[in-house]
């Protein structure tokens, strides 16, 4: 198995297809296609020691030989891979983030946010409190960031919302793939105008893709739905909505955790007067931030009295 790994990661780099949809290298994303169209766990140990009792000629999955026409099925995958230059999520119809599965096809953007793992590991907590009960996850697609939201804070209830309906129809299948109906409602909505109540925590995964930069973006990230990456000239099309009206939407002590990707000369030149915390990630303290309801309420009432004075 660990020769049809290498000769896929060969195939794909040879073909220079674009990472960035779960794995970052060929290597990754060979063994994932490989796994997967073997019906293996992605998370298989090759290199694991058989059973004592498993016999003398047993070897560990990495080393042993693979069928011919399972081989040739992988080798069929891996092909339709470079030939299509999507996603490799869109092939599988699975995606992991933060240890979960979620369902995906091309109606929705492969789940990724940063946003996932300040979740998981408690990065936003030190900002919320036994009162947060009511969270908003605004941008939904396929719904990750809501489930793991209800994941991790089993108290709250969740609101997932997004323009698209394409989109929600797969957060769906993914609420109830993971038994969190009761917990986590799916909302069509276009930013807040019909989301229902008030928001302890708002998350937000936006389209804030600058127009030069969605130029220049590989096959793979133009196979995803332009509507969920496009964020207009500065990328701040959406974001600037969003800052104006999230004050209304967020409680007393309520914040808004948003990721803005590579995108942050644009977004402090667009919003010079809001204070922001920017939060660690694997990706580095450029890309996700958090603000408060007062900052927000802040900056717009600076900015409103800026523009009367003029």
């Amino acid at each position: 198995m660990r020769s049809l790994i290498d000769e896929a990661a060969q195939a794909l780099t040879d073909a220079g297809v674009a990472f960035g949809h779960g794995t970052t290298n060929a290597h990754d994303e060979a063994a994932w296609l490989v796994l997967w169209r073997l019906g293996l766990p992605l998370d298989a140990d090759l290199d694991e020691a058989p059973p004592t009792d498993a016999g003398p000629t047993t070897l560990p999955p990495g080393e042993r030989a693979v069928p011919a026409e399972q081989a040739e099925a992988v080798r069929a995958l891996v092909r339709e891979r470079i030939a299509r230059r999507v996603p490799a999520a869109y092939l599988t119809r699975e995606a992991w983030l933060q240890g979960l599965p979620f369902y995906v096809d091309e109606r929705a953007i492969v789940p990724r946010s940063l946003i996932a793992e300040l979740l998981v590991d408690g990065s936003i907590d030190p900002w919320l409190s036994e009162h947060t009960r009511h969270v908003l996850d605004l941008c939904s697609g396929n719904g990750s960031l809501a489930v793991i939201a209800a994941s991790v804070y089993p108290e709250v209830s969740v609101v997932a919302a997004d323009i698209s309906t394409d989109a929600l129809e797969v957060a769906r299948i993914n609420v109830e793939r993971h038994g969190l109906c009761d917990r986590i409602q799916v909302v069509a909505s276009d930013v807040f105008s019909a989301v229902p109540g008030v928001f302890d925590l708002i998350v937000c995964n936006p389209p804030y893709v600058n127009a030069h930069s969605m130029a220049a973006l590989p096959a793979e990230f133009r196979a995803e739905p332009a509507l969920a990456l496009a964020g207009g000239a500065d990328g701040m099309d959406f974001v600037r909505r969003l800052l104006r009206e999230a004050p209304q939407h967020l409680s007393e002590h309520g914040v808004l955790v948003l990721e803005i990707g590579h995108e942050r000369a644009h977004f402090e030149a667009a919003f010079p007067r809001l204070e922001v915390v920017w939060l660690d990630t694997s990706a580095g303290a450029d890309q996700v931030l958090l603000t408060t309801r007062e900052a927000l309420a802040q900056a717009l009432l600076v900015a409103a009295s800026s523009g009367a004075a003029r």
